[in-house]
């Protein structure tokens, strides 16, 4: 019962509360520089992606913490997810300052991502929970790069969040594979490409 609380506390806290990052933001002192308005909505967009995301990460580290029961695994998923509310810190501060907004469907994005986590870790086992933060990570590293790529080259600021996201994300799939992780069946790599899509294009504009 005690998890069961802890659980549904954090959910709570990840979609709807402010949040604090540990670590110093990437984009801390630099000077703001003037965007068009295109530009300016474009990276709000962007930022709104990427915030969805880290309200993802933080579900399916909170499924995968809950559904092993490895206590030194449960550890490796509860540090992940503190590093990773650093990036959801940082991408809401990046949207207040773009006058941009989180995705309404935030709710939904993270019911779904729990739900797959936990399936993961129940299902598969604590190496096919391991494999699946090992392909996640991977997928959000090159979803990452897109965005660096199509970010407005004078919001330096957000690039700086989206460079420093990545570098982390890319260790985690490291200390992922490290622990054990097994690799995922071949069609669902796939199927995560294609869920991650859809979940994108919405929270585009959602």
């Amino acid at each position: 019962m005690d998890a069961f609380i802890n659980t549904l506390d954090q959910a709570l806290r990840t979609v709807f509360a402010s949040h604090h990052a540990a670590r110093p933001n990437p984009c801390a002192g630099m000077a703001t520089v003037q965007m068009s308005e295109t530009e300016r909505k474009e990276a709000g967009a962007l930022m709104r992606v990427n915030h969805v995301g880290e309200v993802c990460a933080q579900a399916l580290y909170a499924s995968q913490a809950l559904a092993t029961r490895n206590p030194h695994l449960r550890q490796h998923f509860l540090h992940a997810s503190a590093e990773e509310t650093d990036h959801l810190a940082w991408t809401e501060a990046r949207l207040q300052d773009l006058g941009a907004r989180p995705s309404l469907l935030n709710p939904l994005w993270y019911a779904g991502a729990f739900g797959l986590g936990y399936l993961a870790g129940k299902l598969g086992g604590d190496a096919i929970s391991l494999g699946f933060v090992v392909e996640t990570e991977r997928q959000v590293e090159a979803h990452l790069q897109s965005h660096l790529n199509r970010l407005p080259q004078a919001d330096l600021a957000s690039r700086a969040v989206v460079a420093q996201m990545k570098t982390d994300e890319a260790q985690h799939a490291a200390d992922a594979q490290k622990a054990g992780a097994k690799p995922l069946p071949s069609p669902i790599p796939e199927a995560m490409r294609w869920a991650a899509s859809v979940m994108t294009t919405v929270a585009h504009h959602i």
